[in-house]
């Protein structure tokens, strides 16, 4: 292991000037970087391009690149130790290796290349010999980039995203709170279920009824003998604006992916230009192209999480050897598949994985009887997104968008896109299911043949929307729609975001003014909560004395807004805190991490789920968990509970977080040299300005903005975009952290676009070579 002085070398930093050969290039490549370390890749053809960019990624990110790989395959405690070992047994049951060397033999010859092209780019930086630090901490040398590793970094970023949480966190909490409360036990949705689609429409509350319920009632119950963590991160804000509604009669699109704050981030800003496209926006290290944010000249996109289902449980009875799985009154054979884990420091661990006809055991013990079965559409099915890839590029209208992606199956997406002629629009971008919505509340039986697949919704039914009356569209993890012929999903994030987001909208409107891109910008800044507003209101005739009155009296004269400098916020957070404690203890949900349900890496904490149900329990003043109290008995000892431990810094101070790299925790002797200081930042779960925080772990911001963005759609030079640290993945790089204090202000850089401008103001300038 290296010494920790070493670690702020230059030795390690990647050689951005000089020249380097890369095998199969058919002529030189340009690599510039501009101020900010951005790469612009410019190329003759399409496979010099991705070359190209394999070698950019690799320079910025290459261990990076190889944790995503491992932690996607249940390699990364060879690297790091016992700390990685659930998650590397989840991902071997989930055998997300094997998955993407299927899908990697299903793709057509020209995306085959495209990938192989990509990992000789990869390659081309490894045999320089030059490795970030992460590897002289680790004592290791980076492996070989294959090209189906690509589809196991794409897999990865998007593990099992969504509904699986959900029907764990109610699984877990059926024994605890019975089956009258389990209903309740939903993400909160903000009331009536603000939709994505008809844009900002309101749909009825979508709530179970009795036989939704009823199947994973029986299976929890018959696997009962046997009973004995996830956090909600982020989300994402997206939004467009019609030519109508637009200063310049452009269509504009804003938006941010909002997800943990590790270092380095799972985006990278990047360039790439050949014959074919002329294409910018964030690419994810480790795979070619720009799956979710970017534009190509003529046609710009961007994605939110659409939460659809896409993911279901199954509560498996075995027989007595576990050979057979019981179906339909007769037995199904059940498979086994041996791994052996490496573990760095400790002997290796093997582990039987158990497989039947709907996926393997997560949870349980077979050969007691029962196990938890997961069948998810990103393993199961076989896959072909990276085939969109150069469709996409290619594309020059959100028709053509939106049918390039005809296949994309990788995990499920609001794609919100707008054209040089004026179209806007909005398609669900997934692979869905079709099955019965009582698979959506909880485990469902696996043996009555009553809860199978019945294929795979077609694109033609999936929720699409362009060119609405409104000129407007948001979506923020909100509810995609109604269900009607189809189910598509039971849990949706809050849409206190896109409340938010509709009212700024509309106070333009109101104004007259038509919108512009600072106008956008400034919509990303905004640090109002609609739901701190209703806790504002609902406290206002609590009976409290002394302190809890005082701490009560500043919410009451607050303005909802989780401004950095206020002091307001803080109190808020304190009494929304010390709430749902006493929530969690009052209604025994603290308990749910006992059981094996909560248990599937990386956990389920019923404090924390039960932070967003308890919203509209108020609003409903719903008291059926809080054990014969009311609320108004409930909030007023909160309001003490706060104030007894209410801190006295501004929002700012208390919420300020760190840029913690993946490996501090695990080396913390180098900490100091992998981690950086974070700007002072406001706003908090609920804010457009989305600074999450985990409750049960104290105020302090552990999700955000990843990147944001603004595009002026025909005006591409007039469009704008962010990160939350830099280009580079090199602790030591002056492109480490070079955009944070302006992330941290919720300002952006200039998306540089016009060649002429990016040779110019380039800061550094390489030659690729054919080898």
């Amino acid at each position: 292991m290296t010494n920790t002085r070493d670690l702020g070398s230059n030795n390690y930093l990647p050689d951005l000037t000089s020249s380097a050969a890369v095998p199969g290039l058919s002529e030189a490549v340009d690599l510039s970087r501009d101020a900010w370390g951005i790469p612009h890749v410019r190329a003759a053809s399409h496979l010099d391009a991705f070359a190209g960019l394999g070698f950019a990624h690799a320079q910025d990110r290459l261990w990076q690149m190889e944790a995503l790989l491992r932690r996607g395959t249940g390699r990364y405690a060879e690297w790091v130790g016992k700390s990685a070992l659930a998650g590397d047994v989840l991902a071997r049951q989930l055998d997300t290796a094997g998955a993407s060397r299927r899908d990697f033999a299903l793709l057509n010859d020209e995306t085959r290349a495209m990938l192989e092209a990509y990992a000789r780019g990869v390659n081309a930086f490894i045999v320089l010999g030059r490795w970030p630090v992460e590897y002289q901490i680790l004592d290791a040398k980076p492996a070989a980039w294959v090209p189906w590793h690509s589809i196991a970094v794409m897999r990865q970023i998007g593990f099992l995203m969504g509904s699986v949480w959900w029907k764990l966190w109610r699984a877990a909490a059926l024994p605890i709170v019975g089956v009258a409360e389990i209903s309740k036990l939903r993400f909160d949705d903000g009331g009536d279920d603000m939709l994505c689609i008809p844009p900002g429409a309101e749909g009825e509350r979508y709530l179970a009824a009795l036989a939704d319920l009823k199947p994973g009632l029986e299976a929890l119950l018959a696997a009962r003998h046997e009973q004995q963590d996830a956090e909600v991160a982020g989300g994402s804000n997206n939004w467009a604006l019609g030519p109508e509604r637009t200063a310049s009669g452009r269509p504009l699109l804003a938006g941010d992916p909002h997800r943990l704050l590790e270092m380095p981030s799972m985006y990278a800003q990047a360039h790439l230009a050949c014959d074919d496209f002329d294409a910018i926006g964030l690419t994810v290290p480790g795979a070619p192209g720009f799956p979710n944010f970017g534009h190509n000249g003529k046609v710009a996109w961007c994605v939110t999480h659409a939460f659809v289902d896409i993911h279901d449980l199954y509560i498996e009875r075995f027989d007595a050897k576990v050979e057979n799985t019981r179906f339909k009154g007769g037995w199904k054979p059940v498979q086994h598949r041996a791994e052996v884990i490496a573990v760095r420091g400790e002997d290796s661990v093997a582990v039987d994985v158990v497989e039947t006809h709907h996926g393997p055991v997560i949870a349980g013990d077979p050969a007691a009887g029962t196990g938890l079965v997961l069948r998810s559409v990103q393993f199961a099915v076989p896959d072909t997104s990276f085939d969109c890839t150069l469709p996409v590029l290619r594309s020059s209208t959100v028709h053509e968008l939106y049918e390039a992606g005809r296949e994309w199956g990788l995990m499920d997406h609001n794609l919100v896109a707008a054209d040089t002629s004026g179209r806007i629009g909005n398609r669900v971008r997934a692979k869905l299911p079709a099955r019965s919505r009582a698979n959506g509340w909880l485990p469902v039986p696996g043996w009555t043949g009553e809860h199978e697949w019945n294929g795979i919704v077609a694109f033609e039914d999936m929720p699409c929307i362009i060119d609405p009356k409104e000129q407007a569209i948001v979506t923020a993890n909100n509810r995609v729609m109604e269900n009607g012929r189809h189910y598509f999903s039971t849990d949706s994030m809050p849409p206190h975001r896109a409340r938010r987001i509709w009212q700024r909208l509309a106070e333009l409107s109101k104004a007259d003014v038509k919108a512009t891109v600072e106008d956008m910008a400034s919509i990303h800044r905004d640090t109002v909560s609609v739901v701190a507003l209703e806790f504002r209101d609902r406290i206002r005739t609590v009976a409290v004395e002394g302190p809890a009155a005082a701490l009560r009296d500043r919410i009451l004269d607050w303005n909802g807004d989780m401004a950095a400098e206020s002091s307001a916020p803080v109190a808020y957070a304190a009494l929304r805190t010390a709430l749902t404690k006493l929530v969690a203890d009052e209604s025994g949900l603290r308990s749910v991490a006992d059981s094996p349900y909560a248990k599937v890496p990386p956990g389920i904490f019923g404090e924390t789920q039960i932070w967003w149900t308890i919203p509209q329990l108020l609003r409903a003043n719903d008291t059926g968990l809080l054990a014969g109290a009311t609320w108004d008995e409930v909030l007023a000892q909160a309001l003490v509970d706060a104030a007894a431990s209410f801190p006295s810094e501004s929002w700012g101070d208390v919420h300020r977080t760190s840029l913690r790299h993946l490996l501090s925790a695990i080396y913390p002797d180098h900490a100091p040299l992998l981690d950086k200081a974070c700007a002072r930042v406001g706003g908090d779960n609920d804010t457009v300005f989305a600074t999450g925080y985990i409750a049960r772990l104290g105020m302090r911001a552990t999700s955000a903005a990843l990147s944001r963005y603004v595009f002026d759609v025909g005006d591409w030079d007039n469009c704008s975009w962010i990160v939350f640290h830099g280009a580079s993945g090199h602790p030591a790089s002056p492109y480490y952290d070079n955009q944070n204090a302006i992330w941290a202000a919720g300002k952006m850089v200039p998306m540089l676009y016009d060649w002429r401008k990016i040779e110019a103001g380039a800061s550094s300038h390489q030659r690729l070579l054919p080898s």
